[in-house]
């Protein structure tokens, strides 16, 4: 499942970083935007790592699931 998660993360961390980037330039709370950018994406790229343990969770049991039956 950690190799899933890690799949995941790559792809959910890009989506979550780029959509905190363009929240940050659109609301216009940059007033340093060299500093703001850096951090929202960062910020979506710590945020994603949670959301892709649960997604590779809820694929890990969907497989469990199909298996049985």
């Amino acid at each position: 499942m950690f190799k899933i998660a890690i799949l995941i993360w790559v792809m959910l961390g890009t989506a979550v970083a780029g959509t905190a980037i363009t929240a940050v330039l659109a609301a216009g709370i940059a007033s340093n935007p060299m500093k703001a950018i850096p951090l929202a994406a960062l910020a979506g790229f710590v945020v994603a790592m949670p959301l892709s343990y649960l997604v590779a969770a809820k694929i890990a049991r969907e497989r469990a699931t199909k298996r049985v039956a």
